[in-house]
């Protein structure tokens, strides 16, 4: 698809746009051309805003009378064409961002309630359900957004190892059979890495509000080794004011009595244990090197040694997963009484193995999986499940959304606070990005770590002294 833009800048927001209704595609983005070649869309911007389509004999022009947006009219016409063209609308709209509960709150602040609702409905075209799944969710996140201080912050801390690889995985994570020389030393800097980030939190008098380890698998680490780790966040930063300490044990397969009695015993609070399903077939097919058994019996496990708030993943939309069979992994998880169940929609990532092998996304997977996502939503509000956090990501199968549902009061705050971008969050580990928050002026300052452990280990000296930033940016 040849996307062709003239005399204006939002040319990104208009390719994202187009890749909804053209998920397997490539799109061509051209800014200077002399003639246009189809199957293509042309987006100009003169006396008038003008929209032209034309794909395999499918052609419509429409033109509108510039505007205060018009960024805004220009999609607004385009999704008009390509919806007529396809013959089906999305039920988020134009919106083609990650974050549309931020979204609603910063509307509801400027144009009220009402203004924010139409804005939403007229505007953006998003569907009366996803608008009040968008609305639930704010009011959900409100209390927790409220707990956050000027100087507050969150950690996270990554381990980037895994028992395999699945294949809808695009995170930079190594194997354990690859990368096993690595882990030892990584764990080493790593925990020094951690120090030096707990000596610039305290010179700044900040205030330390959730930690949260993620990956790759965390457990993938023995249990001496996540003891350590976790010793070294809780012997160097100040954690008096910490409300939640979450650990992703995400794989079943690396769940035992060593590792969750390691994590109890340094008083983890909350833990993650994702089976993505309980279908054995399905979890063959993506990769997933366990069964729904071990998935259910280190859940039981976790019970055991005493946890009382753990989370289960599940996703939509995964590769020869029916809306029946995905109908019967979530019963499973609500008659397991998790106290959260995160319901994610399978992302088609560049990096995958499913988009290296040519797995593509059409109109029955995208129907399936609403079917999925409206059975979720059903069922876990009769369970008195709340949705609590959600984000969306481009290639996601029927442009659908990820919700963290939780019982009330077991609502995860570091997922609220990363994705309302609410506060600091100082990473340690490989692929961490550190995200430092002015709220006065409402912006953030990213510093990256090196994405690979070998990178993180050969150049620790110099992820250090990247990080003598923060200092810069809270003026000290």
């Amino acid at each position: 698809m040849n996307l062709y833009v003239k005399n204006h800048n939002f040319w990104f927001e208009l390719e994202n746009l187009t890749r909804l209704f053209f998920p397997n595609e490539k799109i061509n983005v051209f800014k200077e051309f002399k003639s246009t070649q189809s199957p293509y869309i042309y987006t100009g911007l003169s006396d008038k805003i003008t929209v032209e389509v034309d794909i395999n004999g499918f052609k419509r022009k429409a033109v509108a009378d510039t505007d205060i947006d018009n960024e805004l009219v220009t999609a607004q016409l385009l999704y008009g064409i390509l919806s007529e063209y396809c013959g089906y609308s999305q039920p988020w709209g134009v919106l083609t961002g990650v974050r549309p509960v931020k979204l609603l709150r910063r509307l509801e602040q400027e144009l009220g309630e009402k203004g924010a609702r139409d804005k939403f409905l007229n505007d953006f075209y998003v569907s009366e359900e996803k608008l009040r799944l968008a609305k639930t969710t704010e009011i959900n996140e409100k209390k927790i957004l409220d707990l956050s201080k000027d100087n507050s912050f969150s950690l996270y801390v990554g381990i980037p190892f895994c028992p395999s690889r699945c294949s809808y995985c695009s995170f930079v994570m190594s194997s354990v059979e690859r990368a096993k020389k690595l882990i030892e030393p990584y764990v080493e800097l790593l925990c020094e890495e951690i120090k030096h980030t707990a000596d610039i939190a305290s010179k700044l008098g900040l205030r330390l509000e959730t930690v949260y380890f993620g990956g790759g698998t965390p457990t993938t680490l023995s249990a001496e080794q996540l003891d350590k780790i976790i010793k070294t966040v809780k012997g160097s930063f100040d954690m008096s004011s910490c409300r939640e300490f979450t650990v992703e044990a995400g794989r079943p397969d690396t769940v035992d009595k060593e590792r969750l009695t390691a994590l109890k015993e340094n008083k983890v609070d909350r833990i993650s244990i994702n089976p993505q399903t309980v279908n054995d077939d399905v979890l063959k097919e993506i990769g997933r090197k366990h069964t729904s058994q071990q998935f259910f019996d280190a859940f039981e496990l976790a019970r055991k040694c005493g946890f009382d708030n753990i989370n289960a993943d599940l996703i939509a939309g995964l590769p020869t997963d029916t809306a029946e069979s995905f109908k019967k992994s979530l019963d499973a998880l609500r008659a397991l009484s998790a106290e959260c169940i995160t319901v994610h929609t399978l992302c088609m990532k560049r990096a995958s193995t499913l988009t290296h092998l040519g797995t593509t996304l059409n109109r029955k997977d995208a129907e399936t999986a609403r079917q999925m996502l409206e059975y979720a939503g059903k069922a876990l509000t009769d369970d008195d499940y709340i949705p609590y956090y959600l984000y969306r990501q481009s290639r996601m199968v029927g442009n659908l959304e990820n919700v963290g549902w939780s019982k009330k009061g077991y609502e995860c705050l570091y997922n609220v606070y990363v994705m309302d971008e609410t506060h600091t969050v100082f990473a340690c580990g490989s692929g961490g990005v550190t995200k430092l928050k002015d709220n006065k002026r409402d912006y953030l300052k990213r510093i990256f770590n090196f994405k690979y452990p070998y990178e993180y280990i050969d150049r620790f000296d110099e992820l250090i002294e990247r990080k003598s930033a923060i200092y810069e940016f809270y003026g000290k």
